[in-house]
């Protein structure tokens, strides 16, 4: 059953606030890693929705990093202890582009705290809330859920099938999620967090059977799945994470256009939904 935070109640309404100056270099790193040769990435051009998570960045010391890479928690994210860390899902409102090449504002706050204990052991479920803010305008609402779990079980390898045809009028890619594109996009969002590169970590010490694709990086995926296939601009985006996925298979990319919004998701290599997500479109 589902429990007010209350060991973690004072971190509700913390507040923190990150500036950027916006440079071009981490977007052009970014498109060379997503191999997209069609975004214009000059001062001054818009960043594609999503590509916010490429700036912003924690910077915290080497002395002040934990045992699984990630910044020891207790400023502006409440010190939960469990040690497998998920970023579950988020809701993206885009009013105008954050521009590159000029200074840019996230301001964040903690809105929930919520445990839960079940069969599955402990979790504890995180709610942030960002504004993105440039020349004192509104760019950009962000809401993020982060979910923290006790250690569990090994997770077993998921069984390849051949998949089903995609439904008639599909979007559709397949993503081979090999350790360099691992490794450039955790580089990219300055992410140490071993499970996606250190595979004996991965495997002895979270259970996992593979080095763990990134949530972000599959739901840029599958924005980017709606940016190749329609010119429209993206004016909204959520996305749910339902499972994880690893380096040991391809998984496929599937969206289905539907007036305004395009209904997405991630199939790993057994047909099971990874990711589920929609696009709105302006």
């Amino acid at each position: 059953m589902d429990e007010p935070g209350s060991a973690y109640a004072a971190w509700i309404g913390r507040t923190e606030q990150v500036t950027d100056e916006m440079c071009a270099g981490p977007a052009l790193a970014a498109a060379a890693t997503l191999d997209d040769t069609r975004t214009p990435l000059g001062a001054g051009a818009g960043l594609p929705l999503l590509w916010h998570w490429f700036y912003f960045l924690p910077r915290a010391p080497q002395s002040r990093l934990g045992e699984d890479g990630h910044p020891q928690r207790g400023d502006f994210l409440p010190p939960i202890p469990y040690p497998r860390r998920m970023f579950a899902g988020a809701r993206l409102r885009l009013h105008r582009p954050l521009t590159l090449g000029r200074p840019a504002r996230r301001e964040g706050e903690i809105r929930n705290v919520t445990t839960k204990s079940g069969r599955s052991g402990s979790l504890a479920f995180v709610t942030v809330g960002y504004r993105f803010v440039q020349d004192d305008m509104l760019c950009l609402e962000e809401e993020q859920d982060i979910v923290y779990r006790e250690p569990g079980p090994p997770v077993a390898a998921p069984t390849p099938i051949d998949l089903p045809p995609p439904p008639e009028g599909a979007w559709t890619r397949t993503i081979v999620p090999d350790t360099r594109l691992l490794f450039r996009f955790s580089a990219l969002t300055f992410n140490a967090h071993r499970i996606h590169y250190d595979r004996p970590y991965a495997r002895h010490e979270e259970g996992y059977p593979g080095l763990v694709v990134h949530g972000p990086l599959t739901a840029i995926l599958l924005l980017d799945l709606v940016r190749r296939n329609t010119d429209r601009p993206i004016v909204g985006f959520s996305f749910r994470g339902q499972a994880p996925l690893f380096d040991l298979a391809p998984f496929r990319l599937v969206g289905l256009p539907n007036g305004d919004r395009v209904s997405l998701e991630a199939q790993g290599p057994d047909g099971k939904t990874a990711m589920s997500a929609e696009a709105e479109l302006g």
